[in-house]
């Protein structure tokens, strides 16, 4: 069927162009001519019935379509009333209808047609489509912008972001066509004009001197053909402008034009009570009498009476049942909107009245475009999609404080100056930098905030400058990325193996849930999350799982086979290309004291190591850990496979930003440097 479909179209303008190259007969021409009107009568009617214009879409092409077949139509007519002074029985009933034996009053009703058609309709179409189309480009940007101020704070989700965005540009694709297809119109309104009269013309001198036609008979022939042919084109080229004009004018609508009509002008039933007492007044002292006048007022007076008692009307069983239905539904509402009180957002942003710029886009803020780009940087570097950040300003914060909160808790804190630059120092202060000593939020460096006139001088000392948005942006991805575990619920979860599935269904459909449950695979994705290590590649992970989740069940052994797999991502984050990994590792004894403190239990494994040994591991840590920040590396700990879970246990109560690596992870070329060894 919509191959058929594709072809009847393709058919049908192949046979508009054969139109003007082959003569047609007479009832061939009446038979299209009604075809055009009946065409031109149904898109006026889908036009007024539609409630926003995106819901016609295909009007700018079909807006074609029709002029070309209407001007195929003209060819065609002209060539039936210049050769046989025939054009068929219904361009005849038009032209006697109309001129009614007196030629001069047929071509100024046509005429009238004309101007109304040209200069009313067309040309008002025109400006407003031209209007509608750059009004509409230039919004583009500040729609754009609403959307995602609507994504950030949780006011709508991905999906209909991505509805909206997509909305706006068919509109901007819809009024730009538009614009350019009003053009057709017009050129059909003067084209018609330019054919009538060569049809006049043409048609009188080949009359007399093809046919032999006397002047009388020649001029009321040809005149009344002429203005046959002119008002079966003017009139469907006159509803198809009306249809434009509707099209272009359905910028507000909350229904069809029948519907917005009648609700809106009989929306004050007064004031048909005003026009019906001006109607039998002008009947009552004027000559044109009441039995002209009193009908018309009469039912103006009427409906307004019948529209007030609707509106007002008596109790009835029917309004009372209506109203106990209402109070139900307000009741429900009332229960939702409690009931929305128990949400809480996985991520909040809260600030004091004195940062309102920094997120108010009218002031130049550009807090939400840039937190629209950590979830994008989140997205590539772990793996996830991170929910969205609810972004609100809170009276009970200082003017210049912000606050981060995840699953309503706060989890971090900083205070800005807005009118103020973040200054780091290079590892050595310049006297000559003054200004308010702080500390970067996000990773507790100490810093300077200075003035507009000591950025300068800070740059050229070495020292890193960022603007107060930078800092924020930066201290909500640290945060994110350290609390990112948290976020991966197993709904989360759920949500990411679909979307696996949709390319790689099988390794999904052997997993889930024969082998693991959504909630297993949630705790070694939210291990690996814990640990900074992507999930990204979930592909990989999947079929780990796979291949060891047949034999244990355990979350930390299917976790270390997990990153055994993604040993060259791992190596990859840690080890820069050309370069040893600097390492701390730990010595024999001490690896076999932990193995040997394991507790195995039913609810998973832990470490037992006696408090005094305990202590003396974490000095041990923090010595090794100093020597690589002294010698400018990043510090990472180095472990047999077997216990690197149990050690990354203890590391994490008091360095969780080190990473614990085993030499599992880590591939076979690369270069291990060891500066320091940790001991009991």
């Amino acid at each position: 069927m919509i191959r058929l479909q594709d072809l009847g179209v393709l058919a049908a303008v192949i046979l508009i162009v054969l139109m003007m190259v082959i003569p047609l007969p007479p009832g061939v021409l009446d038979f299209l001519i009604f075809l055009n009107i009946s065409l031109s009568l149904l898109i006026l009617l889908v036009a007024m019935n539609t409630r926003e214009p995106l819901e016609f879409a295909i009007f700018p092409s079909l807006l074609l379509l029709t002029t070309l077949f209407r001007l195929g139509l003209n060819v065609s007519t002209t060539r039936a009333i210049l050769t046989d002074a025939n054009a068929g029985k219904v361009v005849h009933t038009f032209g006697s209808f109309v001129i009614g034996g007196q030629p001069v009053v047929g071509f100024i009703v046509f005429l009238i047609l004309v101007v109304i058609q040209f200069v009313v309709i067309t040309k008002g179409a025109e400006r407003v489509a031209e209007v509608a189309a750059r009004f509409t480009l230039d919004a583009m940007p500040g729609k754009q912008m609403a959307i995602d101020a609507d994504l950030n704070a949780g006011l709508i989700t991905e999906a209909e972001a991505r509805q909206r965005r997509e909305k706006i540009d068919r509109e901007a694709d819809f009024y730009g066509a538009m614009d350019g297809a009003s053009k057709f119109v017009k050129g059909d309104a003067i084209a018609g004009i330019v054919i009538f009269l060569i049809n006049i013309l043409g048609g009188f001198i080949i009359g007399m001197a093809i046919h032999g036609m006397p002047f009388t008979e020649a001029l009321h022939t040809y005149t009344l053909l002429s203005v046959g042919d002119g008002l079966v084109s003017q009139i469907p080229a006159l509803l198809i402008s009306t249809a434009t004009g509707i099209i272009v004018t359905r910028a507000a609508s909350d229904g069809n034009l029948g519907q917005d009509v009648l609700r809106q002008i009989l929306a004050y039933p007064k004031l048909l009570y005003v026009v019906a007492a001006t109607i039998f007044a002008l009947g009552l002292l004027t000559p044109i009498g009441l039995l002209t006048a009193l009908p018309i007022a009469g039912l103006l007076a009427l409906g307004g009476w019948r529209i007030r008692r609707a509106a007002e009307g008596p109790e009835t069983e029917e309004t009372t049942v209506e109203r106990q239905a209402e109070r139900e539904a307000e009741r429900l509402r009332s229960a939702e909107s409690v009931q929305q009180l128990l949400y809480v957002d996985p991520i909040e942003f809260e600030f004091g009245y004195g940062l309102i710029p920094l997120a108010d886009t009218a002031q130049g803020g550009d807090l939400l475009d840039r937190v629209v780009m950590i979830r994008r940087q989140l997205a590539l570097e772990l793996g996830i999609i991170v929910p969205v950040v609810r972004i609100r300003d809170n009276i009970q914060l200082k003017p210049n404080e912000y606050v981060i909160k995840i699953r309503g808790n706060v989890v971090a804190r900083g205070e800005l100056m807005p009118d103020h630059y973040l200054a780091m120092s290079p590892g050595v202060d310049d006297p000559r930098v003054v200004g308010i000593e702080t500390t970067e939020p996000a990773f507790g460096l100490p810093a300077l905030w200075i003035d507009e006139a000591m950025k300068e001088t800070a740059e050229q000392a070495g020292y890193t400058v960022v603007d107060p948005p930078s800092v924020v942006a930066t201290h909500l991805t640290e945060v994110l990325k350290r609390h990112a575990h948290e976020l991966l619920g197993r709904q989360e979860t759920k949500a990411l193996l679909d979307a696996v599935k949709e390319h790689a269904p099988a390794v999904v459909e052997e997993l889930v849930p024969n082998v693991l449950s959504v909630g297993e695979i949630q705790r070694v994705l939210v291990k690996l999350l814990r640990e900074r290590v992507s999930i990204r590649n979930l592909v990989t992970i999947l079929e780990t799982l796979a291949d060891y989740g047949r034999y244990t069940k355990d979350p930390d052994i299917l976790t270390e086979h997990v990153r055994q797999a993604l040993s060259r991502q791992i190596t990859r984050q840690h080890v820069q290309p050309g370069e040893p990994l600097v390492v701390a590792t730990l010595d024999p004894e001490t690896e076999k004291r932990i193995a040997e403190s394991v507790q195995q239990t039913e609810y998973g494994s832990y470490v037992a190591l006696d408090p005094e040994a305990t202590q003396r591991f974490y000095r041990s840590v923090n010595e090794a850990v100093n020597q690589l920040l002294q010698s400018g590396r990043q510090p990472i700990l180095l472990t047999a496979p077997g216990v690197r879970p149990y050690v990354r246990q203890l590391v994490e109560r008091i360095l969780p930003d080190v990473p614990v690596l085993s030499y599992a992870e880590l591939e076979p070329n690369v270069e291990v440097r060891s500066v320091g060894v940790v001991k009991l």
